[in-house]
Protein backbone atom coordinates (compact mmCIF):
# COMPACT_ATOMS: atom_id res chain seq x y z
CA UNK A 1 0.00 0.00 0.00
CA UNK A 2 1.43 3.68 -1.03
CA UNK A 3 -0.15 5.55 2.19
CA UNK A 4 0.61 5.13 5.89
CA UNK A 5 -1.01 2.00 7.59
CA UNK A 6 -2.17 3.40 10.78
CA UNK A 7 -5.44 6.37 11.28
CA UNK A 8 -8.66 6.02 9.34
CA UNK A 9 -11.09 8.70 9.96
CA UNK A 10 -14.56 7.20 8.63
CA UNK A 11 -17.31 10.19 8.61
CA UNK A 12 -20.93 8.71 9.17
CA UNK A 13 -19.01 5.89 11.48
CA UNK A 14 -22.12 5.66 12.98
CA UNK A 15 -24.22 4.81 10.29
CA UNK A 16 -25.33 2.05 8.52
CA UNK A 17 -21.98 1.34 5.98
CA UNK A 18 -19.89 3.26 8.36
CA UNK A 19 -20.35 1.31 10.93
CA UNK A 20 -19.56 -1.62 8.99
CA UNK A 21 -16.41 -0.01 7.92
CA UNK A 22 -15.14 0.52 11.41
CA UNK A 23 -15.94 -2.86 12.04
CA UNK A 24 -13.69 -3.39 8.88
CA UNK A 25 -10.56 -1.84 9.73
CA UNK A 26 -10.50 -2.53 13.42
CA UNK A 27 -10.58 -6.16 12.55
CA UNK A 28 -7.32 -5.31 9.90
CA UNK A 29 -5.43 -3.31 12.56
CA UNK A 30 -6.05 0.02 11.89
CA UNK A 31 -6.79 2.86 14.77
CA UNK A 32 -10.14 4.04 13.49
CA UNK A 33 -11.63 7.65 14.27
CA UNK A 34 -15.64 7.73 13.67
CA UNK A 35 -16.68 10.75 12.90
CA UNK A 36 -20.82 11.47 13.56
CA UNK A 37 -23.62 14.19 14.28
CA UNK A 38 -25.49 11.44 15.46
CA UNK A 39 -27.91 13.12 13.15
CA UNK A 40 -29.20 9.90 11.35
CA UNK A 41 -26.55 7.14 12.65
CA UNK A 42 -27.22 5.13 15.50
CA UNK A 43 -25.09 4.68 18.69
CA UNK A 44 -26.20 1.39 18.55
CA UNK A 45 -24.53 0.90 15.50
CA UNK A 46 -20.94 1.47 16.97
CA UNK A 47 -21.89 0.34 20.66
CA UNK A 48 -20.08 -3.25 20.59
CA UNK A 49 -16.89 -1.36 19.37
CA UNK A 50 -16.82 1.30 22.10
CA UNK A 51 -14.45 -1.02 24.22
CA UNK A 52 -11.84 -1.28 21.74
CA UNK A 53 -8.54 1.00 22.78
CA UNK A 54 -8.10 1.72 18.88
CA UNK A 55 -11.52 3.21 18.54
CA UNK A 56 -12.67 6.46 18.49
CA UNK A 57 -15.81 8.22 18.45
CA UNK A 58 -16.16 12.45 17.63
CA UNK A 59 -19.34 13.98 17.56
CA UNK A 60 -18.48 16.53 14.97
CA UNK A 61 -20.27 18.43 12.03
CA UNK A 62 -18.35 18.15 8.75
CA UNK A 63 -20.03 20.97 7.66
CA UNK A 64 -17.28 22.92 10.42
CA UNK A 65 -13.62 22.05 9.72
CA UNK A 66 -12.36 18.99 11.52
CA UNK A 67 -8.91 19.02 12.82
CA UNK A 68 -7.16 15.93 13.38
CA UNK A 69 -4.74 13.48 11.91
CA UNK A 70 -5.74 10.55 9.45
CA UNK A 71 -3.72 8.18 7.09
CA UNK A 72 -7.14 7.61 5.35
CA UNK A 73 -10.22 9.05 4.99
CA UNK A 74 -13.70 7.56 4.19
CA UNK A 75 -16.39 10.19 3.66
CA UNK A 76 -19.41 8.58 4.59
CA UNK A 77 -21.06 11.67 6.14
CA UNK A 78 -24.79 12.71 4.58
CA UNK A 79 -28.26 11.45 5.06
CA UNK A 80 -28.76 8.62 2.16
CA UNK A 81 -32.45 7.73 2.23
CA UNK A 82 -34.84 10.58 0.31
CA UNK A 83 -36.82 10.77 3.74
CA UNK A 84 -33.77 11.52 5.88
CA UNK A 85 -31.67 13.98 3.09
CA UNK A 86 -35.33 15.65 2.37
CA UNK A 87 -36.22 16.64 6.36
CA UNK A 88 -33.63 19.13 6.00
CA UNK A 89 -32.37 19.72 1.99
CA UNK A 90 -30.37 22.91 2.91
CA UNK A 91 -28.31 20.97 5.56
CA UNK A 92 -28.28 17.85 3.45
CA UNK A 93 -26.38 19.87 0.39
CA UNK A 94 -23.88 21.23 2.89
CA UNK A 95 -22.82 17.79 3.92
CA UNK A 96 -21.93 17.23 0.72
CA UNK A 97 -20.56 20.25 -0.49
CA UNK A 98 -19.37 21.85 2.37
CA UNK A 99 -18.45 18.94 4.13
CA UNK A 100 -16.64 17.32 1.66
CA UNK A 101 -14.67 20.29 0.87
CA UNK A 102 -13.34 20.33 4.15
CA UNK A 103 -12.36 16.81 4.54
CA UNK A 104 -10.45 16.99 1.31
CA UNK A 105 -8.49 20.42 2.92
CA UNK A 106 -7.96 17.32 5.75
CA UNK A 107 -6.63 15.13 3.10
CA UNK A 108 -4.46 17.64 1.65
CA UNK A 109 -2.82 18.98 4.90
CA UNK A 110 -1.87 15.51 6.52
CA UNK A 111 -1.17 13.86 2.68
CA UNK A 112 -4.45 11.61 3.46
CA UNK A 113 -5.99 9.52 0.41
CA UNK A 114 -9.42 10.17 0.72
CA UNK A 115 -12.51 7.84 -0.51
CA UNK A 116 -15.67 9.38 -1.36
CA UNK A 117 -19.40 7.69 -0.79
CA UNK A 118 -21.32 8.92 -3.64
CA UNK A 119 -24.04 6.91 -5.41
CA UNK A 120 -25.88 5.76 -8.00
CA UNK A 121 -28.39 9.11 -7.85
CA UNK A 122 -25.86 10.90 -9.62
CA UNK A 123 -27.03 9.08 -12.81
CA UNK A 124 -30.74 10.21 -12.19
CA UNK A 125 -33.49 8.86 -14.02
CA UNK A 126 -30.73 7.51 -16.25
CA UNK A 127 -31.19 6.67 -19.99
CA UNK A 128 -28.56 4.49 -20.53
CA UNK A 129 -29.47 1.04 -18.87
CA UNK A 130 -27.18 -0.73 -17.00
CA UNK A 131 -25.49 2.51 -15.73
CA UNK A 132 -21.47 2.95 -16.53
CA UNK A 133 -19.34 5.08 -15.29
CA UNK A 134 -19.09 7.27 -18.49
CA UNK A 135 -22.43 8.09 -18.62
CA UNK A 136 -23.49 11.62 -17.11
CA UNK A 137 -26.57 10.73 -15.80
CA UNK A 138 -30.48 12.56 -16.41
CA UNK A 139 -30.83 14.77 -13.19
CA UNK A 140 -33.39 17.27 -12.19
CA UNK A 141 -31.42 20.12 -10.74
CA UNK A 142 -34.11 21.86 -9.10
CA UNK A 143 -36.41 18.59 -7.54
CA UNK A 144 -37.14 17.46 -4.14
CA UNK A 145 -34.33 15.05 -4.44
CA UNK A 146 -31.55 17.49 -5.90
CA UNK A 147 -30.54 18.45 -2.63
CA UNK A 148 -28.92 14.49 -3.09
CA UNK A 149 -28.25 13.98 -6.24
CA UNK A 150 -26.41 17.48 -7.29
CA UNK A 151 -24.75 17.40 -3.60
CA UNK A 152 -22.90 14.51 -4.36
CA UNK A 153 -22.37 15.36 -8.01
CA UNK A 154 -21.13 18.65 -6.78
CA UNK A 155 -18.79 16.35 -4.50
CA UNK A 156 -17.23 14.44 -6.93
CA UNK A 157 -16.47 17.76 -8.94
CA UNK A 158 -14.72 19.08 -5.60
CA UNK A 159 -13.24 15.35 -5.42
CA UNK A 160 -11.19 15.94 -8.82
CA UNK A 161 -10.81 19.40 -8.68
CA UNK A 162 -8.39 18.89 -5.06
CA UNK A 163 -7.00 15.81 -7.32
CA UNK A 164 -5.78 18.00 -10.27
CA UNK A 165 -4.90 20.94 -8.47
CA UNK A 166 -3.56 19.84 -5.30
CA UNK A 167 -3.17 15.89 -6.02
CA UNK A 168 -5.07 14.70 -3.35
CA UNK A 169 -5.12 11.05 -2.89
CA UNK A 170 -8.78 10.57 -4.39
CA UNK A 171 -11.20 7.50 -4.55
CA UNK A 172 -14.55 7.88 -5.53
CA UNK A 173 -17.36 5.06 -5.65
CA UNK A 174 -20.72 5.35 -6.67
CA UNK A 175 -23.09 3.04 -3.86
CA UNK A 176 -25.49 1.21 -5.65
CA UNK A 177 -28.91 0.08 -3.42
CA UNK A 178 -27.46 -1.47 -0.35
CA UNK A 179 -28.86 -3.46 2.83
CA UNK A 180 -28.46 -5.53 5.57
CA UNK A 181 -28.05 -4.92 9.51
CA UNK A 182 -27.55 -1.74 11.20
CA UNK A 183 -30.25 0.08 8.71
CA UNK A 184 -32.56 2.01 10.78
CA UNK A 185 -35.71 0.72 11.36
CA UNK A 186 -37.25 4.13 9.95
CA UNK A 187 -34.95 4.44 7.26
CA UNK A 188 -37.46 4.72 4.86
CA UNK A 189 -35.74 2.55 1.87
CA UNK A 190 -37.31 0.14 0.19
CA UNK A 191 -35.85 -3.09 1.65
CA UNK A 192 -36.15 -1.69 4.94
CA UNK A 193 -39.73 -0.11 4.64
CA UNK A 194 -40.63 -3.75 3.22
CA UNK A 195 -39.36 -5.64 5.90
CA UNK A 196 -40.55 -3.64 8.89
CA UNK A 197 -44.09 -3.62 7.40
CA UNK A 198 -44.18 -7.17 6.86
CA UNK A 199 -42.89 -7.85 10.44
CA UNK A 200 -45.45 -6.00 11.67
CA UNK A 201 -48.15 -7.37 9.74
CA UNK A 202 -48.94 -3.91 7.82
CA UNK A 203 -49.39 -3.44 4.12
CA UNK A 204 -46.35 -3.03 1.98
CA UNK A 205 -46.21 0.34 0.27
CA UNK A 206 -45.33 0.09 -3.21
CA UNK A 207 -44.94 3.29 -5.16
CA UNK A 208 -45.48 3.36 -8.75
CA UNK A 209 -46.83 0.24 -10.52
CA UNK A 210 -43.98 -1.78 -8.77
CA UNK A 211 -42.06 -2.75 -12.34
CA UNK A 212 -39.79 -0.20 -11.64
CA UNK A 213 -36.51 -1.91 -10.85
CA UNK A 214 -33.33 -1.98 -8.78
CA UNK A 215 -30.44 -3.59 -7.86
CA UNK A 216 -29.88 -4.81 -4.41
CA UNK A 217 -26.15 -5.33 -2.80
CA UNK A 218 -25.75 -6.87 0.80
CA UNK A 219 -23.67 -4.27 3.12
CA UNK A 220 -20.91 -7.44 3.21
CA UNK A 221 -20.09 -7.29 -0.37
CA UNK A 222 -20.00 -3.50 -0.56
CA UNK A 223 -17.89 -3.04 2.51
CA UNK A 224 -15.73 -5.42 0.99
CA UNK A 225 -15.48 -3.62 -2.21
CA UNK A 226 -14.57 -0.61 -0.33
CA UNK A 227 -12.14 -1.57 1.38
CA UNK A 228 -10.42 -3.21 -1.25
CA UNK A 229 -10.39 -0.10 -3.19
CA UNK A 230 -9.16 1.76 -0.46
CA UNK A 231 -6.27 -0.03 -0.92
CA UNK A 232 -6.00 0.13 -4.67
CA UNK A 233 -2.76 1.60 -6.27
CA UNK A 234 -3.54 3.79 -9.12
CA UNK A 235 -7.20 4.05 -9.71
CA UNK A 236 -8.95 7.59 -8.86
CA UNK A 237 -12.30 5.99 -10.32
CA UNK A 238 -15.31 7.00 -10.23
CA UNK A 239 -16.16 2.96 -9.21
CA UNK A 240 -19.55 1.84 -9.04
CA UNK A 241 -20.22 -0.82 -6.45
CA UNK A 242 -23.07 -3.06 -5.75
CA UNK A 243 -25.13 -5.62 -7.18
CA UNK A 244 -25.98 -6.39 -10.54
CA UNK A 245 -28.76 -8.83 -10.15
CA UNK A 246 -32.10 -6.14 -11.18
CA UNK A 247 -35.40 -6.98 -9.70
CA UNK A 248 -38.70 -5.08 -10.20
CA UNK A 249 -40.10 -3.32 -6.79
CA UNK A 250 -42.83 -6.33 -7.12
CA UNK A 251 -40.53 -9.23 -6.96
CA UNK A 252 -38.71 -7.68 -3.74
CA UNK A 253 -42.11 -7.33 -2.18
CA UNK A 254 -43.39 -11.25 -2.57
CA UNK A 255 -39.86 -12.06 -1.99
CA UNK A 256 -39.73 -10.17 1.37
CA UNK A 257 -43.29 -11.63 2.12
CA UNK A 258 -42.48 -15.16 1.94
CA UNK A 259 -39.14 -14.82 3.79
CA UNK A 260 -40.85 -13.16 6.60
CA UNK A 261 -44.33 -15.60 6.11
CA UNK A 262 -46.01 -12.66 6.49
CA UNK A 263 -49.93 -12.26 5.56
CA UNK A 264 -49.27 -8.71 4.12
CA UNK A 265 -50.72 -7.62 1.52
CA UNK A 266 -49.22 -4.83 -1.24
CA UNK A 267 -50.41 -1.14 -1.65
CA UNK A 268 -49.82 1.17 -4.47
CA UNK A 269 -49.42 5.14 -3.78
CA UNK A 270 -48.28 7.50 -6.75
CA UNK A 271 -45.03 7.27 -7.62
CA UNK A 272 -42.75 10.09 -6.05
CA UNK A 273 -40.85 13.32 -8.02
CA UNK A 274 -38.36 12.33 -10.30
CA UNK A 275 -37.99 8.66 -8.68
CA UNK A 276 -35.86 6.23 -11.07
CA UNK A 277 -37.78 3.97 -13.23
CA UNK A 278 -34.41 1.56 -13.61
CA UNK A 279 -31.54 1.23 -11.51
CA UNK A 280 -28.32 -1.43 -12.38
CA UNK A 281 -24.76 -0.82 -12.37
CA UNK A 282 -22.15 -1.99 -14.82
CA UNK A 283 -19.54 -4.10 -13.06
CA UNK A 284 -17.51 -4.27 -15.75
CA UNK A 285 -14.78 -1.10 -15.06
CA UNK A 286 -15.13 -2.36 -11.40
CA UNK A 287 -14.29 -6.18 -11.65
CA UNK A 288 -11.20 -4.87 -14.04
CA UNK A 289 -10.23 -3.09 -10.96
CA UNK A 290 -10.52 -5.00 -8.46
CA UNK A 291 -9.79 -8.32 -10.23
CA UNK A 292 -10.84 -10.77 -6.90
CA UNK A 293 -13.92 -8.74 -5.95
CA UNK A 294 -17.52 -9.68 -7.24
CA UNK A 295 -21.25 -9.26 -5.45
CA UNK A 296 -21.52 -12.73 -3.43
CA UNK A 297 -24.76 -12.78 -1.32
CA UNK A 298 -27.89 -13.36 -3.66
CA UNK A 299 -30.83 -10.97 -2.57
CA UNK A 300 -32.98 -13.85 -0.89
CA UNK A 301 -30.02 -15.45 0.98
CA UNK A 302 -28.97 -11.52 2.11
CA UNK A 303 -32.87 -10.85 3.40
CA UNK A 304 -32.58 -13.96 5.65
CA UNK A 305 -29.35 -12.21 7.04
CA UNK A 306 -31.23 -9.09 7.16
CA UNK A 307 -34.34 -10.24 8.76
CA UNK A 308 -33.98 -11.40 11.86
CA UNK A 309 -31.75 -7.88 12.79
CA UNK A 310 -35.03 -5.86 11.92
CA UNK A 311 -37.56 -8.08 13.88
CA UNK A 312 -35.25 -7.49 17.00
CA UNK A 313 -34.81 -3.50 16.37
CA UNK A 314 -38.28 -3.20 15.83
CA UNK A 315 -38.66 -4.31 19.21
CA UNK A 316 -36.33 -1.47 20.98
Amino acid sequence: MGFGRNRVVITGGAGFIGSHLCTKFLNDGWDVVAVDTFHTGQKSNIEPLLKNPRFKILTHDIIQPLECEADLILNFACPASPVHYQSDPIWTMKTSVLGTMNMLGLAKRTKARILQASTSEVYGDPHQHPQKETYWGNVNPIGIRSCYDEGKRAAETLCFDYHRTHSVDVRVIRIFNTYGPNMAVDDGRVVSNFIVQALRGEPLTMFGDGKQTRSFCYVDDLVDGIFRFAHTEGATGPLNLGNDDEFTMLELAELVVAKTDSKSQIIFKPLPADDPKQRRPDLTLTKSILKDWSPKVKLADGLEKSIPYFKEASKK
